[in-house]
This record gives structure tokens, C-alpha cells and sequence, in this order.
């Protein structure tokens, strides 16, 4: 089955903004051969940009524009709420265009991720989200959605179409695979305890860098990621619009959940665009362990 036949009978504004973003992404996989240079720009967290960052980056509100149904976009790549003037809809789109740029130089794998609500308003708590996927970019481009109809993995064909690969998808829970990002000397002590509590149940460490890669393992095989608070990120790392909110909703919906240490990633308020958190995402068990030792 094509994605766009599996999308029929959702929301036609999400469907459209899935569809729209797809396409767009066969266009972001063909440019990691010709955009892989520095942009000479940064963004607006001080990081150096890849001319594939920006490439992406207008890609994806081209997609929204397309879509006809975005209203507010919220973009990892720009400081402001961009508002999209000519629109049937009333959508509130979060994105982060390329996850994971470091890995472009040494080949590995990255992603785009996009979080949807349907009333417009982007700072919004995560659990308020209609739909979220992400795109990876590895040895095979797939897709991966949710509609609050269970999780979803396509893979794009010889023939440029996203084909299903797997419905239905549920986080195992028997998986014992960690990652965690951050330098361990800077760890906070908790965060070490939880570590080594994973150590002796014989998880394995996974980290590639990239978000979206290091979580698809997760959702494959089963086990946590993390990336705590730090002495060189006290907040965290990674941005709870762009990259936390979309991927714990998709855990949600694969039987797993999410949480900063205290409480669920999805009930936190944002209340700026550009606004960090630690994060710990992945099966049940793992996030409960997480939030009894970090408490």
C-alpha cells in the first residue's frame, strides 16, 4: 500500500500537509550530494548552518504553502513564527527541517521532523498535537506517521513512491537499547544513576548524534533514549517544539512514553519557540525508571 492510500480517511488537511512534506523530502534526500557545504550563516541558536539546513528549511515551508492548510509555522531554522498569508486552512505547523546536520559529513543517517495541531496555534502542550511524523534519511528513505491512529513506517520504492513497510508499530518491551547525549562528565548524578542502573539490566549503548536515527532504534528494538540536563545545557539540548514534542507523540501512540525527569514531555507549556528540555523517550518501564530515580 502507497502512503496516500493509507491516509485516506484522516483529517484531508493533515493528509495534505503528510503528502506535501513527503514529496519535499525526495527533494531534501537527492540535495545531500550538492548542499553539504557551510552556509556561512548561523542560526538562530549560534550553530553554523549546512547550505542543506537552509535548503531544507525552504523546502519544508514550500510545502506548507502547497499544502494550502498551514496558518503559523514554527521552524527550528527561523527565530520568528512565520505566518503563511495565503491559506484554506488553519494549522499550526512545528518543524525541524534537518536533524541531526553534524552526521552529514560522515554519512550517517538524519531526519526531518514535523509535529501538526489543527487549531493554528503552535506553543502548544505536545499532547494537544493531531499528528506527527518524521522522515530519515539512511541506507533506505523512510517515513514514519501518526494520526492518533497507531504508528506507521513507509519506505520510498525503486519507483519514488512510499510504500508501507510496517503498520501498527508498537515499541517492544523486552528491548534493551540505550543512548544518551551529553558528555558523561557532565552529568548530573541522577542521570548517571539511571545510566548505571542500565548497565547492570545489560542495555546496550546505541548513539549516533542524530535524533531521529538513535529514536528509530528505539522504536525498532525497544530500550531509551536520553539527553539530560547538563552543565553545558542545564535546560537540556534538545528543543521541545522541533524535536521532543513530535517524536514523544509518536512514542505515545507505539505504546511508549516520554519525560523530562519529572513530569511528560507532552504536558509541558513551551513558552518560546526556541525553548530546550531534557528528555527521556522510549518504553514505559525505561521512562518510569528515569522519572522514580531522577525525582
Amino acid at each position: 500500500m502507497l502512503l496516500e492510500e493509507h491516509l485516506d480517511g484522516i483529517d484531508k488537511g493533515i493528509k495534505s500537509i503528510i503528502l506535501n512534506v513527503a514529496e519535499k523530502s525526495k527533494e531534501i534526500q537527492k540535495a545531500f550530494f550538492s548542499h553539504n557545504m557551510l552556509a556561512g550563516t548561523k542560526n538562530v541558536y549560534g550553530e553554523q548552518q549546512l547550505e542543506l539546513d537552509k535548503f531544507a528549511d525552504k523546502l519544508v515551508l514550500s510545502a506548507m504553502e502547497n499544502s494550502e492548510m498551514v496558518k503559523n509555522l514554527a521552524s527550528e531554522e527561523q527565530s520568528e513564527i512565520v505566518q503563511i498569508v495565503k491559506c484554506k486552512g488553519d494549522y499550526g505547523v512545528v518543524v525541524d527541517p534537518l536533524d541531526g546536520v553534524s552526521c552529514v559529513k560522515t554519512n550517517l543517517s538524519v531526519g526531518t521532523i514535523l509535529g501538526v495541531f489543527d487549531e493554528g496555534a503552535v506553543l502548544e502542550k505536545g499532547k494537544k498535537m493531531d499528528a506527527a511524523m518524521y522522515v530519515l534519511y539512511g541506507p533506505l528513505t523512510s517515513l514514519v506517521y501518526t494520526a492518533k491512529d497507531g504508528v506507521h513506517e513507509f519506505v520510498l520504492n525503486p519507483k519514488n513512491k512510499f510504500e508501507l513497510r510496517a503498520e501498527n508499530i508498537k515499541i517492544p518491551e523486552k528491548g534493551k537499547l540505550y543512548g544518551s547525549g551529553g558528555f558523561r562528565r557532565e552529568w548530573p548524578k541522577k542521570h548517571l544513576e539511571f545510566i548505571e542502573r542500565l548497565h547492570k539490566e545489560k542495555y546496550k549503548l546505541r548513539f549516533s548524534g542524530s535524533f531521529t536515527a538513535d529514536f528509530q532504534q528505539i522504536l525498532s528494538y525497544g530500550g531509551v533514549f536520553s539527553y539530560p540536563a547538563t552543565k553545558s545545557y542545564p535546560n537540556g539540548k534538545l528543543r521541545l517544539l522541533f524535536e521532543c514534542n513530535p517524536v514523544s507523540f509518536i512514542t505515545k501512540h507505539a505504546g511508549g512514553d516520554s519525560t523530562n525527569g519529572k513530569k511528560s514531555i507532552l504536558e509541558i507549556k513551551p513558552e518560546k519557540i526556541s525553548q530546550r528540555t531534557p528528555i527521556y523517550v522510549g518504553g514505559k518501564k525505561e521512562t518510569e525508571l528515569a522519572e522514580k530515580i531522577l525525582k
